[in-house]
């Protein structure tokens, strides 16, 4: 066991001295854990992962990253877990020690059992405030997907469909 030089003064500290693979989220200068998704959850973030990798990666737009990743929204408050971000080649943010540093283009979250409240309004708002442009919500009971995009600042909804997102930033949809 490692002996602390200098204890963690602030939760961000606290939160880049996790061990690499904690489910942890800081939002607000709160610390948030959680246990492993579910197999349906990851089952259904695959799909729609590699719908995403056909319409982002394999055109040359960007790049798509899985959870658990950490995205570092601000340098203090604010390191989210999102299920999948995508990250366009106009983002001018970058990856710095490891994690991404800024603001996703579009994130997707499939919802869980135990936190529902967590990606529907905490994380919205979160991504709100911060400028993501588009952010899909999925459920993997009913597969009903969610979306928003980001309008004059706040979030309109673009997307209230069964196993189909239709992405008005990438112009493009499909099922999962």
């Amino acid at each position: 066991m490692e002996t602390l030089l200098h204890p963690p003064r602030t939760l961000i500290e606290v939160f880049d001295m996790l061990p690499e693979g904690t489910l942890a989220e800081l939002i607000d200068n709160q610390l948030y854990m959680s246990p492993s998704p579910l197999f349906e959850h990851q089952r259904l973030a695959k799909l729609i992962s590699k719908q995403l990798d056909k319409l982002v990666e394999d055109t040359n737009k960007g790049l798509v990253i899985y959870a658990p990743f950490d995205v570092k929204l601000d340098s203090s408050r604010n390191a989210v877990q999102p299920d999948i971000i995508v990250i366009l080649k106009s983002n001018p943010d970058q990856i710095v020690e490891g994690r991404y540093a800024g603001v996703p283009d579009l994130i997707v979250e499939v919802l869980s059992p135990g936190n529902r409240d967590h990606d529907l309004i905490t994380k919205k708002d979160l991504y709100e405030k911060f400028g993501v442009k588009e952010y899909w919500i999925v459920d993997p009971e009913t597969k009903l997907a969610l979306g928003f995009s980001l309008v004059e600042s706040r979030f309109t909804k673009i997307g209230d469909r069964i196993g189909r997102i239709d992405s008005s930033l990438l112009q493009a949809g499909f099922e999962f």
